[in-house]
């Protein structure tokens, strides 16, 4: 083959030859590029795929790839070889073959092959060879280029790979082979015997060594599917470097609890005396002579093969046990250490769930469409011994609330109904492309979680909406400036590394290796967990606020390239309003990231009331200050709860200079609460749609205000506030005739023939003749109220204490006949219905909704 051969000239001179099916091969290979620095693989790989499926000619454009590099490769693996590599295994996963040996189209092919593979890396070799058939053509080329780089040493086969092909399909074979490995693993074996007992073999007895051969054993038990029974010497090394790492954590590091380092080296440990002696010489190193004491207290270690100093402090240790009173279990807040990330909601917001009864009443919250939602998983360590890991738990965090599902339980065949309503609901929420699913190294936890639980083996494939804050935080990382106060040559690493940089401390991570497994688990593990998943949505609202901060290039869904769903897939600039204040719309990079209502958190000073009503019937989360609380504590409550202080004026710098730029705006007061609502809006880019809309509950404080005029509430310290609940139960008119009958009539069955006294501008919301516009129809998301749902019936009262009130509830709105649902508030039992409320606000906020109606004659 002579690489000057006129075809090939030919081919490579024609300029109306179009390989890659009118794709920009540059921006294919800029694509590529941008993943490879950031070693995101897997999506590389499937960007890589899809790809390669637009090209009319793949094999053509790799060569034209491999010329337009040449000369640019350094010495470590490049973008080029690893492209060749996959479209290797691209090209055998396809149903039809490539060009076939004698194809007239493969021979300049072959030719243009050769001389890239006798002037390129030595990496090119084997996929070129492969993908272009170089094996069957003539070899003479190939074959003169292979023996000069065998003898300059720079060629060698793969052993390994011979040794698996021989023994593929051989299953005794794979059984002498893992048992002759794993006698070389045995402690004091020489491997130096080996090597002489073959002399004529070239062994590189680095690679032999009993680390290098364990992970080699390891690999081919899990490839094989064999019993880790038939390498009792590997696994007693893995253990042993388990056992290291452990104390390294406890005695050095101290980043684990002593209840869990010593449950775990128990586990490790077990009866083998071996590893009991190795442990007695790792503790004995220590200087720390109390913890090693604990520690040898807590594994019943024999005291003759400790120091002396450490068998006085066991001594020590005794005693003052013997003389205090017993334990009792610490509530998490007991835990707490301050220089770390704390968890802004209370225990009582971490619902452990292990049932299907547990599924179905928070299914609503979970599923909620077009929430965001942190996604973080739990399991026990293995430290590589027995096997992948069965997860044991899965959290799940909404703004407010944190969801442990038990997956052991759930998923248990004598569960009931609960292993197929917890697969369903997974599936659902993984699969909801409306609702933004956050995680940290998301892809590696669903396969994990997949290989745990059959039923849901395609979580990868189903995810649709995720978001992996591992890209966000690499792309930090990429800029190469270091974060402010955070030191990157010691301290935490990967997510706590990111909370850190991003809210200013680290996640406390010394419940991180504890058994999982355990049941019950204990209160510090439950809040880890609960803090491991909530943290993140805390990250991606800050990172969303200030993302020019953290040196991301634009609004955070899209600087990753990941929307939340088609329809937000791609950034659109927000439509420019008459009346908005101006704000030039060029760019991604120029905007402001785009924030839903629902996780649009803010605490208001007790001047905007009229503010706060307002945002809240918009579906945000308000707190106001009462009269009492000094403006200071704004900024307390925007740190610990994730808020943005909005304030009426006067102490805006000071507040501003406790939170930082962007969580802070000061409100003109001179505008009318619905005007300072929509400026607030837009000013952060909140997402209102129609659904949004009577989302939380409006209910002022239960307090009795009535009798005290408005002016006078500030002086006498009472706090104008809300309910703010946004979880409601949906009620049938009828169910709901009968629980007002029997609050009027105990005794009875009389109707509601009179009209219940109602609160202060609790008028009947339904009774004016303005309708609402088509589709504006209120339904929000919410399950129906059930008989388990009452704790009784007269009075209403729901299971959590909370009683409905029903005085609040006109005759006539019972009897209109349109009207087929009513919703009570699981917070405070308020009980709504639709009426003309919605169709005004949905008017008055038409300019910023998403999604709503326009009015006749607007914009379409």
């Amino acid at each position: 083959m002579d690489p000057g051969d006129p075809e090939e000239r030919s081919a490579a001179a024609d300029p109306a030859a179009d390989t890659t099916g009118g794709r920009d091969l540059h921006l294919f290979l800029q694509t590529l590029q941008t993943l490879w620095s950031t070693r995101e693989l897997r999506q590389l790989r499937e960007e890589a795929w899809k790809g390669f499926a637009t090209l009319n000619d793949p094999l053509a454009t790799l060569l034209d790839m491999l010329d337009a590099s040449r000369g640019c490769g350094g010495r470590g693996p490049s973008l080029e070889a690893w492209v060749a590599r996959e479209l290797e295994r691209w090209l055998q996963a396809q149903p039809r073959p490539g060009p076939a040996q004698g194809d007239p189209a493969l021979k300049p092919l072959q030719v243009r092959a050769v001389r890239l593979l006798t002037e390129g890396p030595l990496s090119l070799v084997e996929p070129l060879v492969s993908i272009f058939q170089l094996q069957d053509a003539d070899r003479s080329a190939v074959l003169a280029h292979i023996h000069r780089l065998h003898q300059e040493g720079k060629f060698k086969e793969d052993k390994v790979d011979l040794v698996e092909r021989y023994v593929d399909s051989l299953p005794h074979l794979q059984r002498r082979l893992l048992t002759l490995m794993d006698s070389w693993c045995q402690p004091g074996f020489d491997i130096r015997a080996v090597a002489r007992q073959y002399p004529q073999a070239p062994l590189r007895l680095e690679r032999l060594s009993p680390r290098a051969l364990g992970r080699q054993v390891l690999r081919l038990l899990e490839q094989f599917s064999l019993d880790p029974a038939l390498c009792p010497s590997v696994l007693t090394q893995q253990r042993l470097a388990a056992l290291r790492y452990l104390c390294y954590k406890r005695l050095v590091e101290r980043s684990m609890s002593q209840e869990s380092w010593a449950e775990l080296v128990q586990g490790l440990v077990g009866q083998d005396e071996w590893l009991r002696e190795q442990l007695l010489q790792l503790l004995a190193s220590q200087d720390d002579v109390a913890t090693v004491a604990q520690c040898a207290l807590d594994l019943l270690l024999p005291e003759e093969r400790l120091p002396a100093t450490v068998v006085a402090e066991m001594s020590q240790l005794r005693l003052q046990e013997s003389s205090a009173p017993p334990r009792t279990a610490k509530a998490p807040s007991e835990h707490r250490r301050d220089d770390c990330y704390q968890l802004p909601i209370p225990r009582e917001d971490i619902h452990f769930l292990a049932s299907w009864e547990d599924l179905a009443r928070h299914e609503d919250v979970l599923l909620q469409p077009g929430q965001v939602v942190g996604v973080d998983l739990e399991w026990r360590p293995s430290f590589g011994v027995g096997g992948r890991p069965r997860v044991s738990l899965m959290q799940v965090a909404v703004a407010g609330r944190v969801f442990l599902l038990d997956l052991p339980r759930l998923s248990s065949p004598t569960g009931g109904q609960a292993p197929q309503a917890f697969s369903q609901l997974v599936s659902r929420l993984l699969s909801d492309p409306s609702i933004t699913k956050l995680g940290y190294g998301m892809a590696g936890d669903l396969r994990s979680l997949g290989a745990s639980y059959p039923a849901l083996a395609q979580a990868v494939q189903k995810l649709q909406g995720g978001l992996d804050l591992l890209q966000a935080h690499r792309q930090m990382q990429v800029a190469d400036r270091p974060a402010p106060a955070v030191d990157r040559a010691a301290g935490p690493r990967g997510l706590s590394l990111l909370v850190q940089q991003v809210l200013g401390k680290p996640l406390d991570k010394t419940q991180q290796l504890s058994n999982w497994d355990r049941r019950p688990l204990g209160e510090e593990q439950l809040a880890y967990a609960a803090a491991d998943a909530y943290c993140l949505l805390e990250v991606y609202w800050a990172l969303c606020r200030e993302p020019a901060r953290f040196h991301l290039p634009g609004a955070l869904p899209w600087s990753l390239g990941l929307g939340r769903s088609k329809r937000r897939g791609t950034w659109e600039p927000p439509p420019q309003k008459a009346s908005a204040s101006p704000r030039q719309v060029c760019s991604p990079e120029d905007a402001t990231p785009e924030v839903p209502a629902r996780a649009f958190r803010v605490v208001c000073d007790n001047m905007l009331g009229g503010l706060a009503r307002t945002l809240r019937c918009l579906g945000v989360d308000v707190r106001v200050l009462h009269s009492g609380e000094d403006h200071r504590q704004a900024a307390e409550v925007a740190r610990q709860e994730g808020r943005v202080i909005l304030t009426s004026g006067l102490p805006y710098h000071k507040l501003r200079a406790q939170v930082g730029a962007g969580r802070c705006l000061a409100v003109d007061c001179s505008l009318k609460a619905q005007q300072q609502a929509k400026a607030v809006i837009r000013h952060f880019n909140v997402r209102v749609t129609p659904a949004d809309i009577f989302s939380r509950c409006q209910r002022e404080n239960p307090l009795d205000t009535r009798s005290v005029p408005r002016a006078r509430r500030p002086l006498l310290g009472i706090h104008i506030g809300a309910c703010n609940c946004d979880q409601y139960l949906r009620v049938s008119k009828d169910v709901m005739k009968q629980l007002v009958q029997l609050s009027v009539h105990p005794g009875g069955s009389g109707g509601a023939g009179s009209e219940a006294p109602h609160s202060d501008g609790e008028q009947e919301t339904g009774s004016a003749l303005e309708e609402a516009p088509e589709g504006c129809t209120y339904d929000p998301p919410c399950r129906w109220l059930e008989d388990t749902d009452l704790q009784t019936r007269v009075p209403a009262t729901l299971a959590n204490g909370t009683q409905l009130q029903l005085a609040g509830v006109p005759a006539g709105v019972l009897r209109r006949p349109g009207l087929q649902h009513f919703y009570c508030c699981t917070g405070c039992g308020k009980v709504f219905w639709e009426g003309s409320h919605l169709a005004r606000v949905t008017s008055n906020f038409q300019e910023v909704l998403e999604g709503a109606p326009c009015p006749a004659g607007g914009p379409s």
